[in-house]
């Protein structure tokens, strides 16, 4: 057995899949706890504050994409949701919402605790950010979740200013498709790298950017995304001169 001393909130209602994910990771060394409802998931998380939450979406008090929102209002923590629902919408709606992964019923236990090892390995080197990051005219206010260009707020969904935030901690620095992927939408399918591009056209048109002017957020064709560096990325910086987001 591990000795991690990582904390994990499993939210489930269904008591035998319940125990089996609690007496699961508690082998592996994990200090966990348990909530049958939102509500009581709601209050555990503020009183502990996990390092991961598992998220089961049919609670009997109200659907569990409500602890993705309230989590995803203040904190970044990794969350994964272990459903019954399989359609593609659902997937996408828990993942736009804050997300970080979706595994549907019945799972593996190999997968599964694989799936914790990587949100955990990821949150690791993707602390929630405090204060704020400016670039030129762009003010990003970490603890509010909230964007500002030139004073203006920007109103970005909850997946795009992930993606800001996840590139202004990383400013300057080229963040590959995969790595950005990762970082916002776990290891799952539905986060493609043709989704990253929709949300980052989105981004960027939001932010003011246009083809042949100083942007924040450049493409590096064919690798990844670079936000400007505040320190080193003035008017003067080289226009981004690329035909797709």
């Amino acid at each position: 057995m591990s000795n991690n001393k990582f904390k994990i909130l499993i939210v489930e209602d269904e008591p035998t899949i319940c125990s089996f994910i609690y007496t699961l990771l508690d082998t592996n060394g994990y200090k966990t706890y348990v909530a049958p409802t939102c509500e009581l998931g709601k209050s555990i998380f503020t009183s502990y504050l996990p390092d991961l939450i598992i998220l089961d979406l049919g609670l009997p008090d109200r659907d569990g994409l409500e602890l993705i929102h309230y989590v995803r209002q203040k904190f970044m923590t990794p969350i994964i949701v272990l459903s019954a629902r399989t359609t593609e919408a659902d997937k996408i709606e828990a993942l736009d919402l804050g997300a970080n992964d979706y595994i549907t019923k019945p799972f593996s236990t190999g997968e599964l605790l694989a799936r914790v090892r990587a949100a955990l390995r990821l949150n690791r080197f993707s602390s929630n950010p405090t204060g704020v990051f400016q670039a030129q005219d762009l003010l990003i206010q970490y603890e509010r979740r909230k964007v500002y260009v030139g004073g203006e707020e920007i109103k970005l969904t909850q997946t795009e200013y992930n993606i800001v935030a996840f590139l202004s901690e990383h400013a300057g620095r080229v963040m590959t498709y995969p790595a950005i992927v990762r970082a916002i939408w776990g290891d799952t399918d539905c986060g493609s790298t043709k989704k990253l591009q929709v949300n980052m056209a989105n981004i960027r048109r939001k932010l003011g950017s246009r083809p042949g002017h100083n942007n924040y957020i450049m493409n590096e064709l064919g690798v990844g995304y670079r936000m400007i560096d505040a320190d080193h990325d003035g008017p003067d910086a080289p226009a981004d001169h690329e035909e797709n987001a």
